[in-house]
């Protein structure tokens, strides 16, 4: 005798799915061909060439995150001339995630390299806790700028205070902002030219080259973070989303720099 079950509830599909957490970012798939990509790093390897050459202090400025990495392997890795005429610096701004801070390590371990770091002002930082409060960059536009201000623009500009060129690992598909980004421009701000190396590269070239040379990575990367800046001003993003939707993403999109680029706002 079978025993007819009536109490089972029914599932339903769509609020399981709703439930179901979102697809987050994962790196994309390089679908074009070995030569390209090979023809993009020997591009790559003269640009760095060229500065080194060009320039006798240039700076790297490395935000640890996955086009930094690709500059550092290129750097780091490439002629006697262009790692010694490149040094490589971060800015170590107090509020990083723990996995950014292991790449200094992964890095001193990989490539026998550190790499400098430079910190904000500890007055300076106190005073603007003491005014506005720990997390008082989510209140305003005017309170997140003034926090990066103190914590990365004022340390850049120490970096560079004594260099003669810097580079950035800033790319155009990356947001609205750098759309027309050129591989050199003027810093007018600092008075020295600024070159983005990977401008014309896209993400997927950017994680080929990593695969490629198995090069170390923020671990972040792994959990839906293609774009990494301080802790609490960065989270994952959901796949298709723009890779830099989880930087200050309680903002509009075209006003998402911290100050250290300000050619990219528009005024």
């Amino acid at each position: 005798m079978s025993t007819v079950l009536t109490d089972i509830p029914v599932v339903d599909a769509g609020a399981v799915s709703a439930l179901r957490p979102p697809a987050l970012w994962v790196a994309p798939e390089y679908t074009g061909s070995i030569e390209a990509l090979e023809q993009k790093e020997r591009e790559l390897g003269e640009r760095l060439a060229g500065i080194a050459a060009r320039f006798f202090r240039a700076r790297f400025a490395s935000s640890l995150a996955a086009e930094d990495m690709v500059l550092t392997d290129a750097i780091l890795r490439g002629t006697p001339a262009v790692r010694a005429g490149i040094r490589v610096f971060t800015l170590q701004t107090g509020r990083l995630h723990a996995e950014t801070l292991a790449v200094l390590d992964k890095v001193q371990s990989h490539y026998g390299y550190s790499i400098e770091q430079y910190t904000p002002d500890a007055e300076a930082v106190e005073n603007y806790l003491k005014k506005h409060g720990l997390n008082a960059f989510y209140d305003s536009i005017d309170l997140r700028k003034e926090c990066c201000g103190i914590r990365k623009v004022e340390p850049l500009n120490r970096a560079l205070s004594h260099a003669d060129a810097w580079l950035t690992g800033q790319r155009r598909e990356q947001a609205v902002t750098r759309a027309e980004l050129p591989f050199e421009e003027q810093d007018e701000a600092r008075g020295i030219p600024k070159f983005n190396p990977l401008a014309d590269w896209s993400e997927a070239e950017v994680w080929a080259y990593l695969k490629r040379h198995d090069v170390p990575v923020n671990d972040l990367h792994a959990k839906g973070y293609p774009s990494i800046g301080c802790e609490p001003c960065t989270r994952a993003v959901r796949a298709g989303e723009d890779v830099r939707a989880g930087r200050w993403w309680w903002e509009s999109k075209d006003s998402k720099e911290c100050g250290l680029h300000e050619q990219n706002i528009k005024h």
